[in-house]
C-alpha cells in the first residue's frame, strides 16, 4: 500500500508541476524476424533517452506499472509463448522498497508466433509502459505496434513510431474522418441520434469540450429540430485520450480509430417525424498537420431506428477516473485542514470526552466512530446541496464563464486576507449554540449536533479549504462537489475513530501552539496566489491584457517572497506567537520557497517557466513576447506607428503582417514587392513550430521582413460576418459561409487543392505562383532556399 500511494502521488505531483511540458523519453520501433516458413519473431525495440529507464515486464505487487504487450486477436495467427526480454538491470530501488528490473538506453522484447494463414501481412499490438528518471514518472502510457510480415527486417528498417517525423509535403484533399448516423429507439417517444466517426490511422478528431485556453477547435453539433422535436440534455462522447498539448499548454482531448457521439430527443409526434438533421463541425489533426475546420451535414431517419434498452454512456465511465482525482486532492485538503487551529485541538478534546463519558471502551469507540461518519454525512450533504441547487451541467458551464472566474478570485482573495488574520469567517454564533444544545440530548441524534457544532465551530479555517475544493471541483461538473466533500470529510474524521480505537497515540500528538497559525497563514499566501490565475483566466477571455504574464508573474514573486520572509522569522502578522527561533522544518520550507521565488525571476525576462507554465498566462500574451528589457533582433521592417490600411506587426518577430488577403495584395502591388500566403491557424501545431523554430532564424527573418510582403490566413478564425453579408459557400452549394476562416480555407481548397496547414504559397501580383507551394518545412536553410528562388522568380 505505501508504494501504492508512492507512485500516485508522484504521478499526481509531476502531472501539476509540469503541466505544459509533455516528455517522450521512450521511441518505439518494430521489425520482423522470420524463423521458418510459418514462425515469425516480432521485435519492439525501445530507445530510451538518457537518464531515464523502462521498466521490465515482471514488477512486484505495489511497485511501478510494468511494461506490457496486448497482441490484437487474429484467427490468422496463434502467440508462441510469452514475450521475451533482455537482461536488463536489477536494483534495489530506495523509492518503491523493492528489487525492480528496469532498461536504460535500449530495451529489446521478442515475442514469437506461428502463422496460420499465409495471406497474413500485418500483426497489430499494444504497448503500455512506464518510464522514471531520478527525479519523477511519467503516467503509464499507450502506444499502437505494427508489425509487417512481408518485409525483412533490412527492407522494413523499423518502423518509427515517435510522434514527431517529417510530415509529407504532398499536395492533396484529405479526408480522414468519415461520418455515419444511425437512429436507436428507447420508447415510442424517446430516441438516440448517434453520429459515429470513423478516423483514418494515426489520426485523431477533438472533443466538444473547448480547452479553457486557446486550443484546437472543438466537435460541434447543430441539430435542425421541428416543432414535434426537442433535445434531451447534451450530446454525449465517449472517452478518448486526454493529453497535455505540448504547443498549448493545456489538457485536451481527442479520439482515434472511431468515435460515437450520442444525442437524446424526444418525439412529442413519431407519425409525423420522419427524419432529423444536423450539421457537424470538427476538426481533425495527426502528428504532422492539422485539416481546415469541415462541416458536414447528417441526418438521421427514425423509420430506420433501432429498438434498445436506454443506458449510460461511455462519457460517464470516463468521468470515474476525474473524480477520483478530486477525492484524492480533497482527501489531501482534508489533512491539512487537521493541522489548522480550528480542527487539531478539537482531537484530544473530542476523544477524551468519548472514551470517558462511555460506560465501556467498546462503546467509546462506537461513539467516536459515529461521530466521524456524522462528520462526512455533514460535509456531503453540502456538496449535495450545491449540485442540487445549481444543477451539474450548470457548474460546469458557469466554471469556464468570465463572470464567475472573477466571482472565484474575489472569493479566494477573502478567504486568504482571512487565513492571513485580517478577520475570521465565521457562521452566526446562534448556530453553534443551537447545535450545542442539541448536542446535550445524548444519544445518536446528540453524537450528530456534536459533529455539526465542530463544523459550525472550525468554519473559519476550514470554509475557505473547502471553498477552494468547491471551486475546483466545479470546474469538473457532475457530482464532483459531492466526491469532493466526501474525500475531504473523510480525512477529517479520520483521526476521531482511529484515536478513539486507540487512545494512547494520542500522547504521541504534537502540542498545539503557534505552529498551527504558521499552517494557517502558509494557506492563505497559497489561497493568494491561486486566485491571481481565475483573474488572469478572465482576463485572457476578454483580451483585455490588464493582467499580462510580466504583471502576473510579479505578483507571484512578491506573494512568494513574502512567504518567504515570513516562514523565515522576517515579517510578523496579527495571530503570531512570539518568536525567538525558528525550527528546522519551517526553515527548510522557507528556503524552498525563497528558491521557488527565485527561480520566477527570470520569467520577467522571457524564460518559459516549465515548473508553473500551466498558471501564468501564455508567453505571447505579454508587454513584450521577448521578456521584459530584451531586445529585438533581425531588422524591422516597419515601426509600430504608421502601418499600412490592415497591416500589424506579428509578434514575437515584428514581421509586417496581413490578415485580410486584398489588402496585403494591394500594398505589395504598392511596394513592388512579392507575396507570401501563410495558410496557418490558431490551433496549428506545426504553424508555431515554424514560426518558433524556422521563423527566427537571421536570413530567414531578415527576408519575411524586407523582402515579401507576409498574408497570413487563418482558417480556424471564428469572427463572423456581419448581418447579411456572409457569402455563399462554394463547396457546399445553398450554404453560406459562417466566419473568415471558412472563406480562407474554401479559398486553398480551391485554388492550391490542399486543406493541410502550414502551407506556403509564393506569387506575383497577378496571383501566379512564382514557385511551388510548401508545406511544414522543418530544415531552416530549406525554407530560405525555397523561399530566396522564389523571390528571384519575381525579380526576373
Amino acid at each position: 500500500m505505501k508504494n501504492l500511494i508512492i507512485t500516485l502521488l508522484s504521478l499526481l505531483v509531476f502531472t501539476i508541476a509540469s503541466k505544459a511540458q509533455v516528455l517522450e523519453p521512450v521511441e518505439w520501433e518494430t521489425s520482423v524476424e522470420k524463423i521458418s516458413d510459418t514462425e515469425y519473431d516480432l521485435i519492439s525495440i525501445a530507445t530510451i533517452d538518457s537518464g531515464w529507464h523502462l521498466y521490465s515486464q515482471n514488477v512486484p505487487d505495489g511497485g511501478p506499472i510494468p511494461t506490457t504487450f496486448v497482441y490484437k486477436v487474429n484467427e490468422a495467427y496463434e502467440l508462441s509463448g510469452k514475450t521475451s526480454e533482455e537482461e536488463g538491470h536489477t536494483v534495489d530501488d530506495p523509492v518503491f522498497d523493492m528489487v525492480i528490473k528496469f532498461f536504460e538506453d535500449k530495451a529489446e522484447f521478442r515475442q514469437r508466433i506461428k502463422v496460420l494463414n499465409q495471406e497474413l501481412s500485418l500483426v497489430e499490438g499494444e504497448v503500455e509502459f512506464m518510464v522514471c528518471d531520478d527525479e519523477k514518472c511519467l503516467p503509464p502510457t499507450y502506444i499502437d505496434l505494427q508489425f509487417n510480415l512481408k518485409k525483412n527486417d533490412e527492407s522494413q528498417g523499423g518502423l518509427s513510431l515517435s510522434p514527431f517525423d517529417s510530415p509529407d509535403d504532398t499536395s492533396q484533399i484529405l479526408e480522414p474522418v468519415k461520418w455515419e448516423s444511425s437512429v436507436e429507439k428507447t420508447s415510442d417517444t424517446d430516441y438516440i441520434l448517434v453520429s459515429k466517426a470513423s478516423i483514418d490511422k494515426n489520426w485523431h478528431l477533438y472533443s466538444q469540450i473547448p480547452p479553457k485556453d486557446a486550443g484546437p477547435i472543438p466537435t460541434t453539433f447543430e441539430y435542425d429540430l421541428g416543432e414535434n422535436v426537442e433535445l434531451v440534455g447534451k450530446t454525449s462522447e465517449g472517452k478518448g485520450k486526454t493529453v497535455e498539448d505540448k504547443v498549448f499548454g493545456i489538457e485536451v482531448k481527442y479520439f482515434e480509430d472511431i468515435a460515437e457521439f450520442r444525442q437524446k430527443i424526444k418525439v412529442s409526434n413519431a407519425e409525423d417525424v420522419k427524419t432529423v438533421k444536423a450539421e457537424v463541425g470538427f476538426m481533425a489533426c495527426d502528428d504532422k498537420q492539422c485539416l481546415t475546420p469541415t462541416f458536414i451535414d447528417l441526418d438521421y431517419d427514425l423509420t430506420k431506428a433501432v429498438k434498445v434498452a436506454d443506458k449510460g454512456t461511455e462519457e460517464e465511465e470516463g468521468e470515474t477516473r476525474g473524480l477520483w482525482s478530486i477525492f484524492l486532492v480533497a482527501f489531501l485538503s482534508g489533512f491539512v485542514a487537521l493541522l489548522t487551529p480550528c480542527v487539531f485541538p478539537m482531537i484530544p478534546m473530542t476523544v477524551s470526552f468519548f472514551i470517558k463519558q462511555s460506560q465501556s471502551k467498546a462503546k467509546g469507540i462506537r461513539n467516536a466512530i459515529i461521530y466521524g461518519l456524522s462528520i462526512i454525512v455533514i460535509y456531503v450533504l453540502l456538496g449535495t446541496i450545491i449540485t442540487a441547487i445549481f444543477g451539474a451541467d450548470a457548474l460546469n458551464a458557469l466554471a469556464t464563464n468570465v463572470w464567475f472566474n472573477l466571482i472565484f478570485f474575489a472569493l479566494l482573495v477573502v478567504f486568504a486576507i482571512s487565513f492571513l488574520g485580517a478577520f475570521e469567517i465565521v457562521l452566526p454564533n446562534s448556530w453553534a449554540n443551537k447545535a450545542d444544545r442539541q448536542a446535550d440530548r445524548g444519544g445518536l441524534i446528540g453524537i450528530f449536533f456534536m459533529a455539526l457544532a465542530l463544523a459550525i465551530v472550525s468554519f473559519s479555517c476550514t470554509g475557505p479549504i473547502v471553498g477552494t475544493i468547491l471551486v475546483e471541483a466545479a470546474s469538473k461538473g457532475g457530482i464532483a462537489p459531492v466526491i469532493g466533500m466526501l474525500g475531504f470529510s473523510s480525512a477529517i474524521a479520520l483521526p476521531f475513530a482511529l484515536f478513539a480505537a486507540f487512545p494512547g497515540w494520542l500522547n504521541s500528538l504534537p502540542k498545539s501552539g503557534g505552529w498551527l497559525n504558521t499552517v494557517k497563514v502558509v494557506l492563505g499566501f497559497l489561497e493568494l496566489a491561486l486566485a491571481f490565475k481565475f483573474l488572469s483566466q478572465a482576463d485572457l477571455v476578454l483580451q483585455l491584457h490588464l493582467l499580462e504574464r510580466e504583471v502576473f508573474i510579479a505578483i507571484w514573486i512578491a506573494i512568494f517572497g513574502a512567504l518567504s520572509l515570513y516562514l523565515l522569522g522576517k515579517i510578523k502578522l496579527p495571530h503570531d506567537s512570539p518568536l525567538e527561533h525558528i525550527s528546522v522544518g519551517r526553515l527548510m520550507l522557507g528556503l524552498l520557497t525563497l528558491s521557488f521565488t527565485i527561480y520566477m525571476i527570470p520569467g520577467l525576462w522571457g524564460a518559459p517557466l516549465n515548473l508553473i507554465s500551466a498558471f501564468p498566462p501564455p508567453l505571447d500574451y505579454s508587454e513584450s513576447p521577448y521578456g521584459v528589457g530584451n531586445s529585438r533582433g533581425g531588422g524591422s521592417s516597419a515601426s509600430h506607428s504608421g502601418l499600412p490600411d490592415g497591416g500589424h506587426l506579428l509578434a514575437p518577430h515584428d514581421i509586417l503582417a496581413f490578415n485580410d488577403y486584398d489588402k496585403g495584395l494591394a500594398y505589395a502591388k504598392q511596394v513592388g514587392k512579392p507575396v507570401m500566403i501563410d495558410f496557418t491557424g490558431w490551433a496549428c501545431v506545426n504553424c508555431r513550430k515554424m514560426e518558433q523554430n524556422v521563423w527566427v532564424k537571421p536570413k530567414v527573418l531578415s527576408t519575411l521582413k524586407n523582402d515579401v510582403v507576409l498574408i497570413s490566413l487563418y482558417v480556424d478564425e471564428q469572427i463572423k460576418f456581419p448581418e447579411g453579408e456572409a457569402p455563399d459557400s462554394k463547396l457546399r452549394p445553398g450554404k453560406k459561409l459562417r466566419n473568415t476562416g471558412q472563406k480562407w480555407s474554401e479559398m486553398q481548397t480551391i485554388k492550391y487543392k490542399t486543406n493541410t496547414q502550414p502551407y506556403y504559397v509564393l506569387m506575383d501580383h497577378n496571383e501566379a505562383n512564382l514557385i511551388k507551394p510548401v508545406g511544414y518545412t522543418p530544415d531552416a536553410d530549406e525554407y530560405y532556399d525555397w523561399l530566396t528562388n522564389g523571390i528571384k522568380n519575381f525579380e526576373n
